[in-house]
């Protein structure tokens, strides 16, 4: 246990906040769609915050197009990660992330984040080894 789990521990905890994602792959070859993020270029799957009037599955589809430009249809719940999101002003919130697989149907090439990330196809174990998160790249492995 790291020492700032330990100071959270002491302190009363650290409630995580929830965020959807989308683990996106091809039906056809089982590839997985990684995108980069915006603020340090780590590859990671599409993700946000749950949406007013929006499932966790749509909103985590939702995701997936804006910062992708994946279209998918159906999306179920797959698992669970833990990170911690750094905040501008250099303090981090504990977030855990609930994880929809999804099929992709298809690609648009116009999307709300498209000049602002990249994507890209990767096997299944070159895309566990190129995320962060332990527990990602296990679900990652798991769904391959």
């Amino acid at each position: 246990m790291s020492i700032r789990d330990r100071l959270g521990r002491l302190l009363g905890g650290r409630v995580p906040v929830m965020q959807v994602g989308a683990l996106c792959r091809d039906p056809d070859t089982g590839r997985v769609m990684l995108i980069t993020s915006r603020g340090t270029g780590r590859w990671i799957i599409p993700k946000g915050w749950p949406m007013p009037g929006l499932s966790l599955a749509e909103a985590a589809l939702r995701e997936a197009w804006e910062e992708a430009g994946i279209r998918a249809g159906d999306a179920a719940e797959i698992g669970r990660y833990r990170y911690d999101k750094v905040q501008s002003r250099g303090f981090a919130i504990p977030v855990e992330v609930r994880v929809f697989g999804a099929g992709v149907q298809a690609l648009d090439d116009e999307y709300p984040e498209a000049g602002q990330r990249t994507r890209r196809w990767f096997d299944p174990e070159t895309a566990a080894g190129l995320v962060d998160e332990p527990d990602l790249a296990r679900l990652i492995l798991r769904q391959g």
